[in-house]
């Protein structure tokens, strides 16, 4: 893995579990094995561009993997199901959501930083559209698949929260059980 993937990968997971703000420039080059240089080489404005490259490799990261799960399913309960299954698995195998949740980078730096805000936006947009996609393609009405995507964007990317700090899967089973209900009524 070359230096500035490196970099990437390490930055990514580290905002992710201690939150941009408690994540060093020190701690992620050690990590690393890296020098200041290198970092500045790669990422000339520092630790800010760094983090909105990791956020975009989420992007891309949670886009590919909804996408691939909806595409086993041609329901939108089924892949959400499927979704958030995925979801309960790697809590309960490794006790944190790593890879799909950006919540703590958001809360502490959307209002500090524009370009992060953006960042952290197209991230949930994309999310919400991917729903919205789904279920157009099931019959739902523009308006519905528009306000439920947003209601599971929400719900998911709360229950997620709320599994790490309650350190239990509960808050993601919830949502699963209470999802078909809402897509079942609102077509």
């Amino acid at each position: 893995m070359d230096i500035k993937s490196q970099l990437i990968d390490t930055a990514t997971t580290l905002f992710q579990q201690k939150g941009y703000k408690n994540v060093g420039l020190n701690e992620i080059l050690k990590a690393c094995n890296v020098t200041k240089g290198a970092l500045y080489h790669h990422f000339p404005n520092g630790k800010e561009e760094l983090l909105i490259i990791c956020l975009q490799g989420l992007n891309e990261a949670i886009t590919t993997d909804i996408k691939a799960i909806f595409s086993r399913h041609l329901s939108a309960k089924d892949a959400i199901l499927s979704m958030i299954d995925k979801l309960i698995r790697d809590f309960e195998k490794s006790g944190t959501i790593i890879g799909y949740t950006f919540s703590s980078i958001v809360s502490e730096m959307a209002t500090m930083s524009e370009p992060v805000r953006t960042a952290c936006s197209a991230l949930y947009e994309n999310i919400q559209h991917l729903y919205y996609e789904k279920l157009i393609t099931e019959g739902y009405s523009s308006e519905s698949a528009s306000a439920i995507a947003l209601l599971m964007t929400a719900s998911i990317e709360g229950a997620m929260m709320l599994c790490l700090t309650q350190k239990s899967a509960t808050p993601l089973k919830t949502i699963a059980t209470l999802l078909p209900g809402i897509l079942k009524v609102n077509k």
